[in-house]
């Protein structure tokens, strides 16, 4: 059975606040726990109103400490915003607390524009040296060596397993040339899905942590009792993209009825290039546009997203989901048995 996981943006809806965003994650990673997702990933996002999960380490503890089997991981970090040091001692602190559930995922992008990147002390130079940041970060967690002057604590001669994300064919190169796993950001960036898993996997050097590649791909699931309500559901992802590329990202808005005919083509034409890694419908709906996915794909996880204002048609979403994964597995078992 193909595994499933989450990927969450503590969404802050209209009408809330970053506190209920926080508390419905949580409901939602025991939610996904109970549901035998895998994972259940955050992301760092910076001065962004619609995104709580900015502290991403400090919302992995808050999930973690609340769930007790679910791996819980960041998708990602963005690492030109830190050093590499003190993600290793944060992460490091997580797997001390939480050990064999967390998961770090690492990005090359600095998640947000020059004015936050200025206040973050950071300059845009730092994603030349990403790589370099990557094989630094990873010596941290190895035992310490005699006569190491800096190590991690905690951290040192902790498991905790690396990933890079990308959403180009950089982070598939480095990732393939690093022997590690590797997510692909196709739920918002499709275009280069293609090339990207090609790169990786011609590529891939076997590592002391990976011996086969390994891929993970986003995609967006917006799932209800009815494909009309689904697709209604969906117009609350489609705004914040519009709203995003007008400059004016804010909270999440609730679905509205005919959202479409309020774009202009150029928008209309962006949504359905970024967005066109999305399975919107009923439960048929979805297994059968998630079967197609991953029989186009070949991927070995998915990573499952949905900007849903509505918590409860959010669970029910990922319930939905979860139930599509389980008639694929079942699927699966009869061609297995014939073969």
């Amino acid at each position: 059975m193909i595994p499933f996981s989450v990927l969450d943006l503590a969404p802050i809806v209209a009408g809330g606040d970053a506190g209920q965003a926080l508390r419905n994650s949580l409901d939602l990673a025991r939610h996904a726990e109970r549901l035998g997702y895998r994972r259940f990933w955050l992301a760092e996002h910076h001065n962004m109103p619609g995104i709580a999960s900015a502290a991403t380490s400090v919302v992995i503890a808050h999930v973690a400490g609340g769930t007790s089997t679910i791996r819980v991981g960041a998708g990602g970090i963005m690492l030109p915003n830190h050093s590499p040091l003190l993600i290793a001692e944060q992460f490091g602190t997580l797997a001390a607390l939480f050990p064999g559930r967390i998961d770090l995922g690492l990005g090359r992008a600095p998640g947000s524009d020059q004015a936050t990147t200025r206040a973050l002390r950071r300059s845009p130079a730092e994603a030349d040296y990403f790589p370099q940041d990557v094989a630094e970060l990873m010596a941290y967690f190895r035992p310490t060596e005699p006569g190491q002057l800096v190590q991690a604590v905690p951290g040192a001669g902790l498991e905790v397993p690396v990933w890079i994300l990308g959403s180009s064919l950089f982070g598939a190169q480095l990732a393939a040339a690093m022997g590690l796993p590797f997510a692909f950001a196709s739920h918002f960036a499709p275009a280069l899905l293609t090339r990207a898993l090609e790169t990786y996997r011609a590529g891939f050097r076997p590592s002391e942590r990976l011996e086969t590649p390994y891929v993970m791909l986003g995609v967006n699931v917006f799932a209800a009792d009815t494909d009309d309500e689904a697709r209604l559901l969906f117009t609350s992802l489609q705004q914040a993209f519009v709203n995003l590329r007008r400059g004016r990202p804010g909270p999440l808005r609730p679905p509205v009825e005919g959202f479409e005919a309020t774009m202009d083509p150029l928008e209309k034409a962006m949504l359905d290039e970024a967005l066109a890694c999305s399975v919107v419908g009923s439960p048929s709906t979805v297994r059968e546009g998630l079967a197609a996915f991953v029989a186009a794909t070949g991927a070995d996880e998915l990573m499952v997203t949905g900007q849903i204002h509505d918590h409860a048609a959010r669970l029910r979403s990922f319930q939905i989901a979860a139930g599509a994964r389980d008639a694929l597995a079942a699927a699966e078992e009869p061609a297995a048995s014939a073969a």
